[in-house]
């Protein structure tokens, strides 16, 4: 269930902000139960949006499972 809501949610985030580019999950979660987000509905839930499910399937989604991103982003940051 938490899945189901977990990719509703990711999809609608995805339509209000026009993700062409794909939906980075990135937290402490995601990684966590990255074995069970393929195969507990996410995908079907981010996608099952009536008539916008056509734009939501070309929209990838990705799990970040970095530790350090936020030393990484900061790092990114300070070299510009």
């Amino acid at each position: 269930m938490f899945c189901s809501i977990y990719g509703a949610e990711a999809g609608n985030l995805a339509l209000k902000c026009l993700a062409a580019g794909g939906v980075y999950i990135a937290g402490g979660i995601a990684p966590k139960i990255l074995s069970i987000l393929g195969e507990g509905g996410f995908r079907q839930a981010f996608e099952s949006k009536g008539r916008m499910e056509k734009v939501l399937k070309r929209i990838p989604t990705y799990v970040v499972i970095s530790p350090q991103l936020g030393l990484l982003g900061a790092a990114l940051m300070s070299r510009q």
